[in-house]
Formats: structure tokens, C-alpha cells, sequence
């Protein structure tokens, strides 16, 4: 069972990974923060949700829990781990480490048999086939290379200039057959405007599709660049051939799969050393 943002917890059930999922604010977490004493009742979401589906009544039977949420707070740990013994809450990140090995440190999993966590996480065929129909849909011809772009990214921070995005797809543009498709987020409109507006020639506008739907089009992929983000995270994690840009002070972040070209930017400004990297870099990849 999985307690995260529902657009998560959708995405991980569709792809089979966990068997149930609620949303992270149904559980009322906000009950163990409190310095007071709290009622059973209090913690009665958190009971429920840790309860297996089979038992109908009685106390919660959990086989383990793990939160990498709250661990800042003494009086959230303990109450935590007095509801559920040998509960694991530890913090998300660890300065000088990176963050995946970091996690998996935290369930005691070794870093020599890491390999098999690193491993692409398998599509439904159903999910695939329903992305490939939306992409044909869409404009692509189901043969040209597709290029899979998100300019998008949480924070402007984290975003490359859209001025390097499109020099990039342009000069791919120039070498042969490519497909670009722009995906849009919930919180990219920003971004993926400013893209738009410096490119030329046929594109795909991805629009806010449902992360299930943007996992199967992203398996039609040929390549995939973004910004560090969620997507590109979901990207790397499907296996799909990936570039994707970091700044220098978030690079803990970076996905674990080996298949992913991770690359250094600025982004307060355009660098043209910045463009050469990555337009090498995909075409490396694209062969």
C-alpha cells in the first residue's frame, strides 16, 4: 500500500508496482505533530489505512511501514512508531549522498545488489498501445524518431532557458526525420510557452495528459530531455533513453538508471557551451 498525491498513487497502481494506493492527506498525519495527547480516534485514518483489506475488524496489522516524512519532529516519530513498532521515519535526503542510495540505506537494502532496483520499471502492454494511439492521434506518423521534450520543471531554479531547449530541437531538427512533442504539466504553461514561441516547424503539444497516459507515450520514445523534474524522473525510471538537466547544487537528485545521461547547466542564463554539451549528447544517443 502506498499514502502519496493521488496523481502518484494513480500512476504506480496502473504500472503494478504497489496494490493500493490513498491519498497522503486522507491519513490526517497532521494528529502526530501535535505536542498535546491525542485520542485513539485521532489516528484512526492511519489505522484504517494501515489495516490489511482482508480484516474486516480489529487493530491494525501492519507488516512494516517506512516515512521518509516527518522525521524532524520528535513528537511525529514517536507517536508514529508507538502506532506501528519498528516503523522506519527517516529524513529524504542525506547531505554528500546521493539521494537513491540514500533511500535504499534507510531499509538496510545493500548498495551491491542495488543493480536490481535500477532496473526499468516494465509498461502494460495495454497502457503502451493506448500512448501510441494518442500520439498517432496527435500527428505522429508511428515511424519518425520522436523526440519527447519537458521544459517544464518545480521551481524556475531548475529550468534550462527555453532559448537552449530550442537551438537544441532546432539543430536536431536540421539533421534529419524527428517528431518533437512538448509535454505540458499541471504547472508548465509557463514553460512550455516561452518554448513554443521560438520554434519552428511541426511539433506535438502534449496537454496535460494523466501520468498513466504520459507513461505509455513516453515508451514510444526515441529519446526523451527535460529538466530535473518529476517527469523526468518517470522517464529514467521507464527505461526510456534520457537527457536530463541539472544544476550543480541538486545533483544528489539525479536519477539512479544507468541508461540516463545526466548534464550540468546553468540556468540564470544561456551558456553556449551548455548547448553544444547537450545537442551532443542526444545525438549520441539517437546514433
Amino acid at each position: 500500500m502506498l499514502a502519496a498525491q493521488p496523481r502518484i498513487g494513480e500512476l504506480l497502481r496502473a504500472l503494478g508496482l504497489v496494490d493500493r494506493a490513498v491519498a497522503f492527506e486522507s491519513l490526517h498525519l497532521d494528529a502526530l505533530f501535535r505536542e498535546e495527547k491525542i485520542e485513539l480516534g485521532d489516528a484512526e485514518p492511519l489505522r484504517v489505512f494501515l489495516r490489511p483489506p482482508s480484516l474486516q475488524a480489529g487493530p491494525a496489522v501492519p507488516a512494516s511501514i517506512v516515512s521518509w516524512f516527518g522525521s524532524r519532529d520528535p513528537h511525529f516519530v514517536t507517536r508514529l512508531t508507538a502506532l506501528v513498532p519498528g516503523a522506519i521515519v527517516a529524513p529524504s535526503s542525506e547531505a554528500g549522498r546521493l539521494v537513491w542510495q540514500h533511500l535504499l540505506a534507510t531499509v538496510s537494502a545493500p548498495l551491491e545488489q542495488a543493480d536490481r532496483w535500477r532496473r526499468p520499471v516494465p509498461v502494460p502492454a495495454r497502457l503502451t498501445e493506448e500512448g501510441r494511439r494518442a500520439l498517432l492521434d496527435a500527428g505522429w506518423d508511428g515511424d519518425t524518431q520522436l523526440v519527447v521534450v519537458h521544459p517544464g520543471a518545480g521551481g524556475v531554479s531548475k529550468r534550462w532557458p527555453a532559448e537552449g531547449f530550442a537551438a537544441v530541437l532546432e539543430r536536431l531538427a536540421a539533421r534529419g526525420r524527428i517528431m518533437l512533442a512538448v509535454h505540458q504539466g499541471p504547472a508548465d504553461a509557463e514553460a512550455v510557452a516561452a518554448l513554443e514561441a521560438r520554434l519552428r516547424g511541426p511539433k506535438i503539444v502534449l496537454n496535460e495528459p494523466s501520468l498513466p497516459a504520459l507513461a505509455g507515450m513516453l515508451r514510444c520514445a526515441t529519446i526523451y530531455l527535460g529538466n530535473d523534474s518529476g517527469v523526468s524522473h518517470l522517464a529514467a525510471a521507464l527505461g526510456v533513453p534520457s537527457v536530463v538537466l541539472f544544476t550543480a547544487d541538486n545533483l544528489d537528485w539525479q536519477p539512479w538508471a544507468r541508461h540516463v545521461e545526466v548534464l550540468t547547466v546553468a540556468t540564470s542564463a544561456l551558456d553556449a557551451a551548455d548547448c553544444e554539451q547537450v545537442t551532443a549528447a542526444i545525438i549520441a544517443q539517437l546514433g
